[in-house]
């Protein structure tokens, strides 16, 4: 069997990464696994997965350190799943670009079809090749933090991905706003909350 494709899972908890590897497997992808940011960066670069998972929070090279790598010199996508959702850890994920941003603790139900939206964006994307234009990369922002907010919607409101897209679109409609516009006052609202002196000990 060939596959639905290949995926790297990195995370420093072993029960999450046997987990996510088995129902990644269960799913139809590939899967190569590491628990730490150097062996990361190995696999990715002998395997050059089309996706990958990665935590944010590991000993020695972090999720963010990892994720730079793929962006700058592999080209490869990531997604986060991670337990903290403060105002500077979203700041990261949002300048690292990251495809979703998934809020632990995650279902693999929740997990996988985040994987296979992520797979249908890059399989729509132009081969990286010249410069894209600023629209562009405005609308590629614009995707990536609507991705956020629906991760952040599915852990706040206990919503699968679906329902989350569809709570988001719903209160953009109320208010008379796109989608993405919604989407930036969503990730707004919560650095607010999630600033310091705000946020719940």
């Amino acid at each position: 069997m060939s596959g639905k494709g290949k995926i790297l899972v990195v995370d420093d908890d072993r029960l999450v990464l046997a987990t996510l590897t088995h129902g990644l497997s269960q799913a139809g992808y590939e899967v190569i696994d590491a628990d730490n940011g150097d062996d990361a960066i190995l696999l990715a670069r002998e395997h050059r997965p089309a996706l990958a998972l990665l935590d944010i929070r590991m000993e020695g090279k972090s999720g963010f350190d990892v994720a730079a790598y793929l962006r700058d010199y592999l080209q490869i996508p990531f997604m986060f799943l991670s337990a903290f959702s403060d105002s500077e850890t979203l700041e990261q994920v949002k300048q690292l670009g990251a495809v979703a941003y998934l809020v632990k603790p995650l279902d693999i139900r929740q997990i996988v079809p985040a994987v296979e939206a992520a797979f249908a964006s890059s399989a729509r994307a132009p081969a990286a090749a010249a410069p894209r234009p600023a629209a562009a990369e405005h609308a590629q922002v614009l995707e990536q933090v609507t991705a956020i907010a629906v991760g952040i919607a599915m852990h706040r409101f206990s919503l699968n991905r679906a329902q989350a897209l569809e709570r988001l679109k719903r209160q953009a409609e109320q208010e008379q706003l796109t989608l993405e516009e919604q989407s930036w006052r969503f990730v707004a609202a919560l650095e607010t909350l999630s600033a310091p002196g705000q946020r719940k000990a």
